[in-house]
């Protein structure tokens, strides 16, 4: 494929299940999704970044703030994420389709690189490559990237019948390793047991103590993140507690 279209599609609603309304809560002063939109824009692989937020009443918040800060917005089903995610890929004509979700403030550009990369490769010739997979992971969790082609999403969305495969869009991919091409990014050693993503008040007041810390988010890396974790040990235990969902869960 030459010069192929790379899409970053990052979801984000209001309604979660845990902590409803989290796409919008301030860290630092700026929305959490303005965090990991303005993150992954550093990414030098991305063609294009859009929202995809749904057409429920309740995200016309996020379709605002988008509009202010002029991001790309695209409305869907509030249910069938997978869906909402391939009439995007259709609007937008994308070769290659990044998924980053609304509550990752932490992403790493660098990271997001990496994994396009993978795709990019044609001697390796992958239809998905992934930070984690539900039974492995070596990155925290929040450092979560999901890359993989237009036809294999395509399959998906024709395919894909599971609760959990609509809403959480790539578990036909990874649920199907005979069928598609698949591949784990690892880090140098085990940090999954890490917890930098925002899915409760913990978890935000955690992000919220990180963000304090950390230079300007154009500079700091998942690296730096880790030191200072890793200086400040006393961070972690702020959302120690937090058990996280399963790839199964609904809602």
């Amino acid at each position: 494929m030459s010069n192929p279209r790379i899409i970053a599609i990052v979801q984000a609603r209001m309604r979660s299940t845990r902590l409803p309304g989290k796409v919008l809560e301030k860290i630092q002063g700026e929305p959490m999704l303005t965090w990991v939109v303005d993150r992954v824009k550093l990414a030098h692989t991305i063609d294009e970044i859009v929202v995809a937020t749904t057409t429920d009443s309740s995200d016309d918040a996020i379709v605002k703030l988008c509009h202010e800060k002029e991001y790309t917005v695209y409305r869907g089903d509030p249910e069938d994420v997978l869906d909402r995610y391939w009439k995007t890929v259709e609007a937008l004509k994308a070769d290659i389709i990044v998924r980053i979700t609304g509550d990752c403030p932490l992403i790493d550009p660098e990271l997001i690189d990496e994994t396009v990369k993978v795709i990019l490769d044609p001697e390796a010739s992958v239809d998905f490559a992934t930070t984690r997979l539900p039974w492995e992971r070596s990155y925290p969790i929040g450092l979560d990237v999901e890359v993989c082609t237009c036809m294999a999403l395509h399959s998906a969305w024709k395919e894909a019948r599971e609760p959990h495969q609509r809403e959480h869009v790539m578990p036909f991919l990874y649920e199907n390793p005979k069928r598609f091409s698949i591949q784990l990014l690892n880090a140098e050693k085990n940090y999954g047991n890490l917890r930098w993503t925002v899915d409760t008040s913990e978890d935000l007041a955690f992000l919220r103590e990180v963000a304090k810390r950390l230079p300007d988010r154009s500079s700091f890396r998942w690296g730096d993140i880790l030191t200072l974790v890793t200086e400040y040990p006393e961070l972690n235990d702020i959302n120690a507690g937090v058990a996280h969902k399963s790839h199964r869960d609904i809602g």
